[in-house]
């Protein structure tokens, strides 16, 4: 399931970004914002496997097309459609916000590529930091302030928590259990239903199938939980795609497609 191309190549939200030091950014500060515009469009949010169980209370969870695979949360059921946010960026309902949007707009990037050092970064163009009167600062001279370290520690715990999503995708496609997704929702007072494509799902029938000594093993690695919880989500398509037609927001054609 594709979601819109970031500029440059970086990575979903980001405009920009810098690498964070005392020289430069030695003044600025953070500070909460009223809204999330960056969200507004976006249809798709990066999940991790630990959040995998409270992310299904609100949103399905689907795997994206290709060889690839990454979990994401729906927040819609088509490109450019949020059905939890108003024009304004602010969620109408009370709901999981996934960390990939916590994490904005810190984040660890690597900015060699002959080196795994990575470092914490910064999209300028984002309106929760700047040289404010009020704010948390992010230095103190040239050391880094305790906003700064527990930015710098929630960004290494998310980059760890991808690296066992990484091997929770990598499982499902060894045991072969994705399989392309497809739903067909029929729309009242309509002849041909909507039909979604473009995403991956764990295959339940492949899953039924497996064998005993394998089902342990996920099992007792935690996979099957979190297979559920993917598979239980699936439920709340219909129910994000009511949102979306009360919103007057699913677009006419018969075969809408995810991706």
């Amino acid at each position: 399931m594709a979601t819109q191309p970031a500029p440059q190549g970086l990575p979903l939200f980001y405009n920009d970004l810098l690498p964070l030091n005392s020289g430069e950014h030695g003044k600025l500060k953070s500070r909460p914002i009223e809204n999330a515009n960056f969200v507004v469009n976006q249809h798709a949010i990066p999940l991790t496997v630990e959040e995998f169980v409270s992310a299904s209370r609100n949103f399905p969870i689907v795997f994206s097309a290709g060889d690839n695979p990454v979990p994401l949360a729906l927040m819609g059921m088509n490109e450019g459609v949020n059905v939890f946010m108003d024009d304004e960026g602010k969620f109408t309902l009370p709901v999981y916000l996934p960390a990939y949007i916590r994490r904005y707009p810190f984040m660890l990037a690597r900015l060699r590529p002959d080196s795994d050092e990575l470092t914490l970064c910064f999209d300028p163009t984002s309106d929760a930091l700047g040289e404010f009167e009020e704010g948390n600062a992010l230095f103190d001279g040239t050391e880094a302030t305790d906003t700064t370290k527990d930015i710098l520690k929630f960004c290494e715990d998310f980059e760890q928590a991808g690296a066992r999503t990484q091997a929770f995708v990598d499982e499902l496609k060894k045991y072969e259990l994705l399989m392309d997704g497809e739903v067909a929702i029929q729309q009242d007072g309509r002849e041909a239903p909507y039909i979604y494509r473009g995403f991956q799902m764990v295959n339940e029938e492949k899953l039924r199938d497996m064998r005993g000594d394998q089902l342990r093993a996920m099992n007792q690695n935690g996979m099957l939980p979190l297979i559920y919880a993917h598979l239980f989500s699936l439920n709340l398509v219909r129910e994000v795609f009511a949102m979306q037609a009360q919103q007057g927001k699913v677009p006419e054609g018969t075969e809408p497609v995810l991706a």
